[in-house]
């Protein structure tokens, strides 16, 4: 297919939407709502499979916090999610659920869930209601580029198949949870066509690594591998590697508060997950990240320093600090036994304790992904600028966002948006019937 190429005009036009995750199927209510016949394609035997995954603990949908810190949390792409957050952000998600009847709380962390924590009501009502507008899903239809001739390709049930709709939202998810059909085979594809697509790496994941010493000894691997730290704060030291021993970490202020969990090959959960951006950064430019731990965040460095020097009688130092179980592991898993025996230097260890990271776990095992199309690809309305008619929409695009609600309620709105645009480009380029 020529990038400069439309694709010719259908017999009866309608609208592919090529992935059943939430963007897919946002673009799909929009498009239905405004009469369009519009068919669902997606490789997978029924729709939604990781939304209802990711929604086997509770369903977080989004976020209930101040809306300039909700933007925040999309980093560097901000300045081009921003406009679309704010069309559908938070309040309108949760407008829209209980217009399928799903009403919502939120949590004391301020996550907004449905009443019930569930996804699969949701999705039930979702679907419903797009069944009543019309639209047609096409299971088990692998999407495989264009043909010679510029039709969709696809592998049916069937056998191949080549189709030529009005226009096409593609929202084909990122390169996690493969099994669930987020596997990146439409990276190739894409890049055939001279889109720039940024490669698909881990997001919200687990780390491999140790203590500065090295990977975890045995001993700290059979007594802790899966156990949490709780009530404790990190951040990812900056400058060298080796700046947490020369006195230049970031600011105790850019830490972030919360648990993470021992693994036997290193660290993984929610306070490491929203660190995965600049920890995956600091590994691929430094070939390590130190994540520095505090703790005792409610301590200031002087009253840990104070406990430190304070005689501490009979008892242990773990049970004089209050450093039980995991955190006083950790303790003596990073320092040498010199460290662990000079107050000072033991004293700041606990409020900046150095845990060296080594790499990413591998993107299967990841929540997300980074990478993707890049946004300079794409117009405002998110139409392929080499591929007109084409709208990319969700996790395919180039952005990431840690979990708390933020990945699901971008990918609403990236579908939202994807299918206005592609409303808005049909208005001005109609179809003619072949």
């Amino acid at each position: 297919m020529s990038p400069a190429t439309p694709p010719q005009p259908p017999a009866h036009p309608w609208i592919a939407v090529v992935g059943g995750g939430p963007a897919g199927l946002m673009a799909a209510e929009v498009l239905a709502r405004e009469g369009w016949p519009v068919k669902v394609f997606d490789a997978m035997a029924s729709v939604g499979r990781k939304f209802l995954l990711a929604g086997k603990g509770g369903m977080n949908i989004t976020h209930g916090e101040a809306m300039e810190r909700f933007l925040d949390r999309y980093g560097p792409r901000r300045p081009v999610l921003e406009p679309l957050l704010r069309d559908f952000g938070p309040p309108q998600l949760q407008e829209w659920m209980r217009g399928l009847g799903i009403d919502t709380f939120v949590g004391s962390s301020g996550r907004v869930f449905p009443m019930d924590m569930k996804a699969a009501p949701l999705l039930r009502a979702w679907l419903q209601r797009l069944r009543a507008l019309g639209v047609d899903f096409r299971m088990r239809h692998r999407w495989q580029g264009w043909d010679r001739e510029g039709a969709l390709s696809f592998q049916g049930p069937e056998g191949p198949l080549s189709l030529r709709p009005a226009a096409t939202v593609l929202a084909l998810g990122g390169g996690s949870w493969p099994r669930l059909g987020s596997d990146g085979a439409w990276v190739p594809y894409l890049q055939e066509q001279r889109v720039q697509v940024h490669p698909l790496e881990p997001s919200n994941c687990g780390f491999d690594g140790g203590s500065p010493k090295g990977p975890w000894s045995p001993y700290f691997q059979e007594q802790f591998a899966g156990q949490p730290v709780k009530n404790v704060a990190a951040w990812v030291a900056t400058g060298s590697p080796h700046a947490f021993a020369e006195g230049e970490a970031a600011a105790p202020t850019q830490a972030r508060r919360g648990e993470f969990l021992l693994t036997a090959s290193g660290v993984e959960g929610s306070l490491i997950y929203a660190l995965s951006a600049p920890l995956r950064l600091a590994i691929k430019s430094d070939g390590q990240a130190i994540l520095l731990v505090d703790l005792l965040p409610d301590h200031s460095p002087e009253q840990v320093r104070q406990e430190v020097l304070r005689p501490r009688g009979s008892r242990s130092l773990s049970s004089h600090l209050g450093l039980k179980g995991p955190r006083a592991g950790l303790l003596r898993e990073c320092l040498d036994r010199d460290s662990y025996q000079d107050p000072e230097r033991l004293a700041a260890a606990i409020k900046a304790l150095p845990l060296r990271l080594t790499a990413p776990r591998p993107l299967a095992e990841a929540i997300s992904s980074a990478g993707g199309v890049d946004f300079a690809d794409l117009d405002p309305q998110l139409m392929l600028t080499q591929l007109p008619g084409v709208f990319c929409a969700g996790e395919m695009l180039d952005w990431e966002a840690p979990t708390g609600g933020y990945l699901l309620t971008a990918c609403f709105a990236t579908g939202r948006a994807a299918g206005l645009g592609a409303l808005a480009w049909l208005d001005a380029h109609p179809p003619r019937q072949a």
